[in-house]
């Protein structure tokens, strides 16, 4: 048994503690709110943005699950920003709340301090529209995360299911888990210029969905492609799932009734929703964390 961590660094004890065992688990760790600077931005395919985040205030910095999320912080319409405060390893927030989106923690790169997070552009949206004027140098403010959901690598297969907003977490995932893994990607994009290269096991198959001139968010492709896939009797899968609210909604019954996997074993999650800029599927923005 290593000797014990100082209590801030606990949560690493209980992260390795998760992985080697049967069942995920959220594991929670210090929050803080970070200033850093946009050191550049690129395209990631057509369909994502990449806004890589660095200097002297990612020190520190810690990212442990491919699917956890930092919050990104804006000024308010008057261009005042109002931010949280340290509160031990929590933050307080203020009333009412700040205007933020949530992002994927894409890469964290602790030699160089660097924070990659891709963001999917579209029409109007705040933070898309926000990273595609970005310059070098300009400051933005980073939340979290706030710990993450930590899955043990002991499934037999893994199922990772999303669109261009969940390809962040899905790549990252892939990225992580160990070489010999096995299981299946379901990633529906527009068409193949928004494909990008993933760092796959050789045992998952990854399969990229075009919808062409579909909208975004519409059809049943990608849980048509998903459905057909078999599980070999008595293996343990993991499912991770998200996406469109409504066009995960099948999955969701398909993942409950015919695979009846249990609670654990799975995570769904409505990323976004046709037709709502900032909807939340869990109807909770960590207020008081």
């Amino acid at each position: 048994m290593s000797e014990a961590l100082p209590t801030n660094r606990r949560h690493l004890e209980r992260i390795e503690e998760v992985r080697a065992g049967r069942r995920p688990e959220k594991v929670q760790y210090p929050i803080r709110i970070r200033e850093t600077r946009v050191v550049r931005t690129a395209m990631e395919g057509a369909g994502l943005l990449r806004v890589t985040l660095g200097g002297p205030g990612t020190e520190g910095f810690e990212s442990h699950s491919p699917t956890e999320h930092v919050k990104l912080l804006f000024p308010d319409p008057d261009g005042s920003l109002r931010l949280p405060e340290p509160n031990g390893n929590l933050l307080r927030w203020p009333r009412p709340y700040p205007t933020s989106r949530e992002y994927t923690v894409r890469r964290y790169d602790p030699v160089t301090g660097e924070i990659d997070i891709d963001i999917a552009p579209h029409k109007g949206g705040l933070a898309s529209d926000w990273a595609l004027d970005v310059q070098p140098g300009s400051v933005v403010h980073v939340a979290g995360p706030p710990g993450g959901l930590i899955v043990p690598y002991s499934y037999d297969r893994y199922l990772f299911v999303g669109d261009i907003t969940a390809l962040p977490a899905i790549a990252r995932s892939l990225e992580e888990l160990p070489r010999d893994a096995k299981g299946w990607a379901f990633i529906e994009v527009a068409g193949v210029a928004e494909e990008t290269a993933l760092s796959a096991p050789e045992g998952v198959e990854v399969h990229w969905l075009h919808r062409g001139d579909r909208p975004a968010g519409t059809g049943y492709a990608l849980a048509e492609a998903v459905t057909a896939v078999t599980v070999p009797e008595g293996e343990r899968l993991y499912a991770w799932i998200a996406g469109e609210a409504g066009q995960i909604k099948p999955l969701r019954r398909w993942v409950r009734d015919e695979l009846r996997l249990e609670k654990a074993d799975h995570d769904i999650t409505g990323y976004w929703k046709r037709g709502i800029a900032d909807f939340d599927d869990e109807h909770d923005h960590d207020h008081d964390h």
